[in-house]
């Protein structure tokens, strides 16, 4: 089947598979853990803003992230911090997080359905960009996993963090394991509570990207409205839309 590349640069690669935009987090060195700085968020968020170009263009379009290697995402990369600290490390933190805020908020408003294929780790700001998408795909094997992580860097949990789990993470106790034990959740558990459909979202013997690819054709089929779809997808999670100041023709 062809595959049409749309964009790419060091740290990501735009392809068109069907009806599917993949984005894919690019390896560069062995062992990527993928981690976020200002210049991979302001990257991401280019080629976030094609996808929504593109989207548009093509009624039905599907985005797939995913990631190379063994890791998905393993969050913020605080080397960056402490060789920007100038001084405050709390403020070039600060600097990181409010632009990955606003990842989220791109993701939440795409006017397309989103799935985050994963076939490695997705730790601490990884675990929110996975679930800043509407559907995962995992791989049934030991790892990878879903951990928030916060709690082992000491540090406190941004407001968005802690409404998106609390929006995605309907289970009580998963919450607090998630948060308050900092526990590791495998495909088996992230099923058990709820974030994957164990019969078509989990990987058996293909991997996570195969079973995106399969899904993204099946809701391809029902030819959203994009518009329609991203305020709907407003409307279901309230809290996080007032933590990402997301306004909708409708209230959120």
């Amino acid at each position: 089947m062809k595959i049409t590349l749309i964009r790419q640069c060091t740290k990501f690669r735009l392809e068109q598979f069907r009806h599917s935009l993949v984005l894919t987090l690019l390896e560069t060195h062995k062992r990527d853990q993928h981690l976020l700085n200002p210049t991979v968020i302001d990257s991401f968020r280019g080629y976030l803003e094609e996808v929504n170009v593109k989207s548009k263009a093509t009624p039905g379009s599907v985005l797939i992230t995913t990631a190379q290697g063994g890791s998905f995402c393993r969050g913020f990369d605080f080397r960056y911090v402490r060789s920007h600290a100038g001084g405050s490390e709390d403020k070039a933190y600060k600097e990181m997080n409010d632009g990955f805020k606003d990842v989220v908020k791109d993701l939440i408003s795409l006017p397309m359905p989103t799935i985050a294929a994963i076939n490695g780790y997705a730790t601490e700001a990884g675990l929110i960009l996975a679930l800043s998408h509407d559907h995962l795909t995992m791989k049934q094997v030991v790892e990878p996993y879903l951990r928030a992580e916060l709690l082992s860097r000491k540090r406190s949990y941004p407001g968005y963090f802690a409404a998106l789990i609390r929006s995605k993470v309907g289970c009580p106790l998963a919450r607090r394991k998630l948060l308050l034990r900092d526990v590791q959740i495998d495909a088996e558990e992230a099923a058990k509570i709820g974030l994957l459909d164990w019969n078509h979202e989990v990987a058996s013997e293909k991997d996570a990207l195969e079973v995106a690819k399969t899904q993204a054709d099946e809701l391809a089929k029902k030819e959203w409205n994009g518009e329609l779809y991203a305020e709907m997808r407003q409307l279901l999670y309230p809290e996080l839309c007032k933590e990402l100041e997301l306004t909708s023709s409708h209230s959120c």
